[in-house]
């Protein structure tokens, strides 16, 4: 059974950081682009950052790019969110999900989807 599993979100105050973890089973991360979304109760789910580990390319919406940085390890079959500089506008439900490559993390393709991991920061 193909699943991704978040962790590592937590409370944290402005300025902090933390370090998310998307686990997969059933299937291999290098086969699919990953992609991490957040939302926010009210509004729409946010895809900000994907990563293809099959050729290593990333991408970073304008809202997270310098701050955040996302990687991958195949061996672990993980993907990974380090966010530094955290504000209280981040505060949202993290989740990572799968997608086609070609695809590259377009929520409208995504495959599987992880249960999500709450993140806040408080100022």
């Amino acid at each position: 059974e193909e699943q991704l599993v978040e962790s590592g979100g937590g409370l944290v105050q402005a300025g902090g950081s933390l370090r998310l973890s998307c686990v997969a089973s059933g299937f291999g991360i290098d086969d699919y682009a990953i992609g991490w979304y957040r939302q926010v109760p009210g509004k729409g789910r946010e895809g900000f950052s994907c990563i293809d580990s099959g050729d290593g390319s990333t991408y970073y919406g304008d809202s997270v790019k310098g701050r955040f940085t996302i990687s991958s390890d195949s061996a672990l079959n993980t993907v990974y969110l380090q966010m530094n500089s955290l504000k209280p506008e981040d505060t949202a439900v993290y989740s990572c999900a799968a997608g086609p490559r070609d695809r590259y993390c377009a929520v409208a393709y995504v495959s599987y989807w992880g249960q999500g991991t709450q993140v806040t920061v408080s100022s």
